[in-house]
């Protein structure tokens, strides 16, 4: 079993005791009509600045997915972390109006 993420299970006595990991169940990815994705534009270290995208709702594949879309779109390197799409540079008019063509909700977000 892996030891990862199992906060407050140290050790057991119990020899019948299975760790239940809560955050096991994927939620289902919801249809992009159902999405309300925020467009951020953020700066990490060295003052390089990041288009970021959240509020996806869905598996992990499914993000997965959408962030190798938009960086071959954006033509520029990124990940997904966190639960969130990370795009090198500032992309946000770009992958809005891609968003929206997809039947996205999408929209800018933070100041």
């Amino acid at each position: 079993m892996s030891k990862k993420n199992r906060s407050g299970v140290v050790y057991s006595t119990d020899p019948d005791f299975e760790y239940n990991d809560s955050d096991a169940d994927e939620l289902e990815t919801l249809a992009p009509q159902q999405q309300d994705l925020r467009i951020w534009l953020d700066r990490k270290g060295g003052g390089k600045v990041i288009t970021v995208v959240k509020g996806f709702i869905g598996q992990h594949a499914d993000l997965e997915a959408l962030g190798k879309q938009l960086k071959g779109l954006c033509g520029s390197g990124g990940t997904v972390k966190d639960e969130e799409v990370q795009l090198q540079g500032d992309h946000r008019d770009k992958v809005i109006a891609w968003l929206l063509a997809k039947n996205y909700k999408a929209k800018k977000a933070g100041g």
